[in-house]
């Protein structure tokens, strides 16, 4: 199994740069973490493209290969996006609340489907705490 890190992604933001942060954790990580981006325009539509065009601009600009989902509503309203309905809602996944804060909120949950952490936008993907965070070892459950 794998780690997941969700990211809540964007394509006019000023953290947009993260994509490339994104795919060097990726590459570096390729055995044990898959990265899934989440391209939304809640915030400030910074995202305003479509499926197609969001892909093609990762690709040419920031060499991702990692997948995006389709562009759907991540923070709280009937419209959203059942993953970040789960991520955001402690009843639902143990522990968080957190909505995402903007674009490039990042969730990380481990090999048994356990959200672990949450890094704020702000976060860079390299940060070494979250760099930590993928490197610890995951305790199987029986």
């Amino acid at each position: 199994g794998k780690k997941l890190l969700l990211v809540n992604t964007a394509s006019d933001c000023g953290y947009t740069a993260q994509y490339e942060s994104l795919q060097q954790l990726q590459e570096l990580f390729q055995d044990n973490l898959l990265v899934i981006g989440f391209p939304a325009n809640d915030f400030k539509e910074q995202e305003r493209g479509t499926d197609e065009e969001i892909a093609r601009f990762c690709q040419v600009n920031f060499g991702v290969s990692f997948p995006l989902a389709k562009k759907s509503k991540v923070i709280a309203g009937p419209d959203q996006n059942p993953v970040f309905k789960w991520l955001s809602d402690a009843s639902r996944n143990g522990w968080c609340n957190q909505q995402p804060e903007w674009n490039f909120s990042k969730y990380l949950v481990d090999e048994n489907g356990v959200l672990i952490h949450y890094f704020a936008p702000g976060v860079s993907p390299l940060d070494e705490r979250l760099v930590a965070a993928i490197k610890q070892k995951t305790i199987a459950k029986p």
